[in-house]
């Protein structure tokens, strides 16, 4: 039973930043940051790693936390990094130390030094990125062994940097564009509903008095008041089980996220944004995957899952299984119907003059900065369009209380 509540309280024990001072195995003075439970473990951790800790201080940050989670942006940067060192000619395992320790994040200093410590150990550099699949996922670990296999790590850790920066770029724009509407539409229901809730029975009872009959939308909005007043925490459970229920749902069926990509991919004006960050997504990987060596048919398994989109994955999937058959791979994405004739032409030059790298480098550069545009187009267009549903939202409310006023006047 101790053993058990002893197992519980490691459980629920955080991992708390360090700095540390010690000596190596060669004598040389080392200092360094990791994360641990207590000073003990860390303490015998650096020993595992042939280091004599000489000093050990728990670190001071804000709210005591542990540098929060490790973002995907986070990975482009160690990618960036880690390249930069390694074609400085420094060596694989110095390098992790120089970008671990020199990092501001703890979680990342630890994902880092976790990783040196495995390659420290004899594994190899996929291996040790393999430990992380949250991280790291089959497309990066499949270059990073390319790359170690090829003798040029140091060349596909750049090629790596650069296709997971451009990626977390396209992201970033997709998310502007998911994100700045939904914001904004968010912002104007909570401000409909505050209006609801507490301004507008102040208005009904003034309106109490006057012992007239109430215009019919003035009177509309006053049952709605009530209604919402008597019945919003149910509405609101409601809402957030539906929420629930339909994220969960998402989660485990493939089938609706399916379904739900495709209905997106057919939406107006969102629509052809996601399309044309599918292909970006697309291009810039197989671009990735075929100058680093990888045979096509092995590239465009993890072309597929990095498209961001079912019904794109499930088309590339189908393009891999005609490619292996033999088919070129310009007739296998002409028979899926998902890609424009520019992006199919650009492809068939590109297997034809042997570049098929340099063509897909191209249709993913064009087709990033194509989406670039449509954000900012995007926005334009819906500014307006915003400002004229908050405009008839708030601004029906406002008109709804004032007319029984207006009334009031004409008839004195």
């Amino acid at each position: 039973m101790a053993n058990a509540a002893t197992a519980t309280v490691k459980a629920i024990k955080r991992d708390v930043p360090f700095t540390w001072a010690g000596v190596d195995k060669k004598g040389n003075r080392i200092k360094g940051k990791d994360l641990a439970a207590d000073e003990q473990s860390l303490r015998n951790d650096l020993r595992r790693r042939g280091i004599i800790p000489n000093k050990i201080a728990k670190q001071l940050t804000l709210f005591n936390s542990t540098g929060g989670k490790v973002k995907p942006e986070d990975i482009a940067l160690f990618s960036r990094q880690l390249a930069t060192m390694m074609a400085a000619g420094i060596p694989l395992v110095q390098s992790f130390e120089i970008v671990g320790n020199g990092h501001d994040k703890p979680a990342v200093q630890k994902l880092i030094l976790d990783i040196k410590a495995d390659v420290e150990g004899g594994s190899a550099l996929h291996e040790a990125l393999a430990r992380h699949p949250l991280y790291f996922d089959d497309l990066y670990v499949n270059l990073v062994e390319a790359g170690e296999q090829a003798g040029a790590l140091e060349t596909l850790l750049d090629k790596i940097a650069t296709y997971k920066e451009k990626t977390e770029a396209l992201k970033k724009k997709v998310k502007k564009a998911l994100f700045y509407p939904s914001a904004v539409m968010a912002v104007a229901v909570i401000v409909t509903v505050i209006l609801l809730i507490f301004v507008i029975p102040q208005f009904e009872s003034l309106f109490k008095g006057f012992g007239a009959d109430l215009p019919a939308f003035t009177q509309f909005v006053i049952n709605m008041s009530r209604w919402l007043q008597n019945n919003g925490i149910m509405f609101a459970a409601a809402i957030a089980g539906v929420v629930y229920a339909f994220l969960y749902f998402k989660k485990r069926s493939r089938k609706m996220r399916e379904t739900l990509d495709r209905l997106v991919l057919k939406a107006p004006i969102i629509g052809p944004i996601l399309e044309k960050a599918a292909i970006a997504r697309f291009a810039r990987t197989l671009a990735t995957m075929f100058a680093a060596g990888v045979p096509l048919v092995e590239a465009l398994e993890s072309v597929a899952g990095a498209t961001g989109n079912i019904v794109f994955e499930n088309g590339v999937m189908k393009m891999r299984d005609e490619v292996a058959t033999g088919q070129r791979l310009q007739q296998a994405m002409a028979n899926t119907q998902l890609f424009p004739n520019m992006v199919i032409q650009m492809i068939a030059v590109g297997e034809e003059s042997g570049a098929l790298d340099e063509m897909s480098g191209k249709v993913a550069t064009f087709y990033e900065a194509d989406v670039d545009n449509a954000v900012d187009s995007m926005s334009s267009l819906l500014e307006p369009l915003i400002m004229a549903i908050l405009g008839v939202l708030v601004g029906g409310l406002v008109i709804a209380m004032y007319l029984p006023i207006f009334k009031l006047g004409s008839v004195v």
